[in-house]
C-alpha cells in the first residue's frame, strides 16, 4: 500500500489582488455605482459592530430548506445617520470626470473639523450649477458620518441616482440634512459590502502565500520559498512568493443579502454589551454571514455590482441576544 502525504496546501489568496499594499485610510468608499433610475443616495456607511445568530423561515421555493425555520449567521452593522454637508456637481471631459462646482450646507457640524479643514466662507450658492445642468453627467453628495463611539467622523462622497435633473431635485432637499439607512437600503434586498480587512502587519511567505515547510535538513532555515525565480528570466517575477503585507487591504463582498433594518440598537444587543464595542444605540442593519475588517470599522453598503436572481426575504422570527462574554443559552427576541 502506498501512502500519500499531503506536502503542502493550496495557495492563499489569489494573485488577481497583487501587489498587497496596505489601504491608504482605514475605510474605502465605491469606486463605481450601477445605474439607478430612484433619486437617491447609492450607499450607506455603517460601523461593523460584532456577530449574533438569527432564526429566520426560509422563503425560497427551491431550497431544501424551504418553508423552515433555519439558523442563520448575521452581522450586526450600526447605521447613526448620515449627514450631507455639501453636493459636488461633475461633468465629463475627454480625460474623464471633471469637477465643476460644489455647494455647502450653511450650518456644519462642530465636529466635521476633525476630520477636514473647512472653508472659512462656504458657496450656498446653488444658481452655479442650476445654469450648467444641461452639461453635467453626475451629481454627488458630500456625506460624513456620526459615530455613537466616537467624535471623528468619516467623510467622502455619494453618487445620487436617477437623471441629472432629478438627482439635482434630490440633492437640494437633503442638503445639510441627515440621510437614514431606512432610506436608502431595504430589508431582503442585495448589497456589495466594501471595506478594509483586519490588518495582520508583515509576514514570512509560509502564512502569507501558503508555501510548503521546508524539510529538516534544510539549510539555513525552514519557513522560506526554496527557489524565489527561475534561471531565466534572471529576475525576479511579480508572482514570486515573498514576505511582505498581510491584510489592511480594501475588499468588496458582492451579493450580501440584508435580513433586517430596525431603529432601536439597544434591542438587539447582547447581554452585557458586544465586546469590544459596546451597546449598538442607532439604527441597525443585518446581514447575512460575515463582513470583512474589524469591529469599529467602517463598511460602505451600496446597490450589487453584480445582481443575481432575486429571492424572497427571510422571515424572521427571533435574533439572538445571548451575552458573548459567557455560557449561551438561546433566549431571543422576537423579531
Amino acid at each position: 500500500m502506498i501512502r500519500v502525504t499531503k506536502l503542502s496546501r493550496p495557495r492563499r489568496g489569489s494573485l488577481g489582488f497583487s501587489p498587497r499594499k496596505r489601504a491608504k485610510r482605514p475605510y474605502a468608499s465605491p469606486r463605481s455605482y450601477t445605474k439607478s433610475e430612484a433619486a437617491k443616495a447609492l450607499a450607506f456607511p455603517g460601523y461593523k459592530a460584532g456577530m449574533t445568530h438569527v432564526m429566520a423561515v426560509d422563503k425560497y421555493p427551491t431550497s431544501p430548506s424551504f418553508d423552515q425555520t433555519v439558523f442563520i449567521p448575521a452581522t450586526i452593522i450600526e447605521c447613526p445617520p448620515m449627514t450631507v454637508f455639501g453636493i459636488r456637481a461633475y461633468e465629463m471631459t475627454v480625460n474623464g470626470l471633471n469637477a465643476v462646482t460644489e455647494v455647502w450646507a450653511e450650518k456644519l457640524d462642530k465636529n466635521l473639523k476633525r476630520k477636514t479643514s473647512t472653508p472659512k466662507e462656504h458657496n450656498h450658492d446653488t444658481k452655479k450649477i442650476e445654469e450648467k445642468l444641461g452639461t453635467l453627467s453626475e451629481i454627488r453628495l458630500l456625506v460624513h458620518t456620526n459615530p455613537t463611539f466616537k467624535k471623528k467622523p468619516e467623510a467622502f462622497e455619494v453618487l445620487v441616482g436617477g437623471d441629472v435633473k432629478a438627482a439635482w431635485e434630490y440633492a437640494k432637499s437633503v442638503l445639510g440634512k441627515q440621510v437614514k439607512a431606512s432610506d436608502v437600503l431595504k430589508a431582503g434586498d442585495c448589497v456589495d459590502a466594501i471595506a478594509i480587512t483586519k490588518g495582520k502587519g508583515i509576514q514570512g511567505p509560509v502564512k502569507r502565500w501558503g508555501t510548503k515547510i521546508q524539510y529538516r535538513k534544510a539549510h539555513g532555515k525552514r519557513r522560506h520559498v526554496g527557489v524565489v525565480n527561475p534561471w531565466t528570466p534572471n529576475r525576479t517575477m511579480w508572482t514570486a512568493l515573498e514576505a511582505g503585507q498581510m491584510g489592511y487591504h480594501r475588499r468588496t463582498e458582492f451579493n450580501k443579502r440584508i435580513l433586517a433594518i430596525g431603529e432601536d440598537g439597544k434591542a438587539i444587543t447582547p447581554k452585557g454589551g458586544i465586546p469590544n464595542y459596546g451597546v449598538v444605540k442607532s439604527e441597525y442593519v443585518l446581514v447575512k454571514g460575515s463582513l470583512p475588517g474589524t469591529k469599529k470599522r467602517l463598511v460602505v453598503m451600496r446597490p450589487p455590482a453584480r445582481p443575481t436572481a432575486e429571492k424572497p426575504a427571510y422571515e424572521v422570527k427571533s435574533i439572538s441576544t445571548d451575552s458573548q462574554q459567557g455560557k449561551r443559552s438561546w433566549k431571543g427576541v422576537e423579531a
